[in-house]
């Protein structure tokens, strides 16, 4: 540590882990940044933020994030060759904040001990802006060892921190159940926007009239503009609700869980990725349902 403040380390500088990092160095820590793509850390780094590899910077590193895209990245990451777990001190804690399932999590806490490393469950939720403004909300789990090593990352990251057990497993299984939710929300949006439409309304009176109504959601009221705008800059991609909701449907066929409106949003963002909408923002969805039935949506203006 600097005097009493930890140094941190993210790994992954995308439009969630380049918010945290710079949350981070807003709060006064010293943040490295680790990300395949090289030009992102130079522009982090440019606003002064910490570089390195991980067998330069790992062994100076107190808390480490990982806010990368899925499982197989996070033990790669971890794990893999010339993987951080190898070159952190002992004592150290792990954030990780990618969506994975329940049993993932307490595979990588028993092999973070094993080599006495903390580790906490801590997806995250709230979308690029609030990653950037340290206004996230975490969904941890993990011992009151890594809470306490982990509390100068988190307090600097999050408004809400939810503290769900001693053990990794909850917080995962509470964003899994977050990213149900997420997604048949978004497929409903756009579902509702794309069907006024079909009956003569213009999409952004749909979200302007439902935002004040029952049938409203956070989801509604975020992506239903870039609908009516016609703005599909992606903030959360159509590809990250086809790897969440396949999650969810893994974790639900594990549980003999039936959850047929999610199997049936998870078969539309599919559908938009297999069209080429993978890398647009996830209300791109609406697209499907708009060409399905020959209708036109908003485009863009300029």
């Amino acid at each position: 540590m600097t005097g009493n403040s930890p140094i941190v380390g993210v790994v992954g500088l995308g439009s969630m882990g380049g918010g945290m990092a710079r949350s981070l160095l807003r709060a006064g820590l010293v943040t490295h940044g680790f990300d395949v793509d090289a030009a992102r850390v130079t522009e982090f780094q440019a606003e002064g933020g910490q570089g390195g590899s991980f067998a330069e910077a790992g062994p100076l590193l107190d808390i480490v994030a990982t806010v990368v895209v899925n499982a197989q990245q996070t033990e790669a990451v971890l794990f893999g060759e010339d993987g951080l777990a190898s070159v952190l001190r002992k004592g150290a804690v792990i954030l990780s904040c990618a969506t994975v399932s329940p049993d993932f999590a307490r595979e990588m806490e028993a092999r973070c001990a094993s080599l006495d490393l903390l580790y906490l469950d801590a997806p995250i939720s709230g979308g690029s802006l609030k990653a950037g403004q340290g206004a996230l909300s975490i969904m941890a789990s993990g011992s009151d060892a890594a809470f306490a090593a982990a509390q100068p990352a988190l307090d600097a990251m999050a408004e809400n921190v939810f503290r769900l057990g001693g053990m990794a497993g909850a917080g995962s299984a509470l964003k899994v159940i977050n990213q149900m939710l997420a997604g048949v929300h978004i497929a409903a949006a756009a579902e509702a926007i794309t069907f006024g439409i079909s009956q003569g309304v213009d999409p952004q009176t749909t979200v302007d009239v439902i935002s004040k109504c029952a049938g409203s959601s956070w989801m509604f009221e975020d992506r239903g503009p870039h609908i009516a705008e016609g703005d599909y800059t992606p903030h959360s991609a159509v590809d990250i609700f086809v790897k969440d909701l396949g999650i969810v449907s893994d974790v639900a066929r594990a549980a003999k869980f039936s959850a047929p409106l999610s199997a049936s949003a998870l078969q539309q963002f599919i559908a938009a990725a297999g069209s080429g909408f993978g890398r647009e923002d996830d209300a791109a969805v609406a697209k499907i349902y708009a060409r399905n039935a020959g209708l036109e949506l908003p485009k863009k203006d300029g």
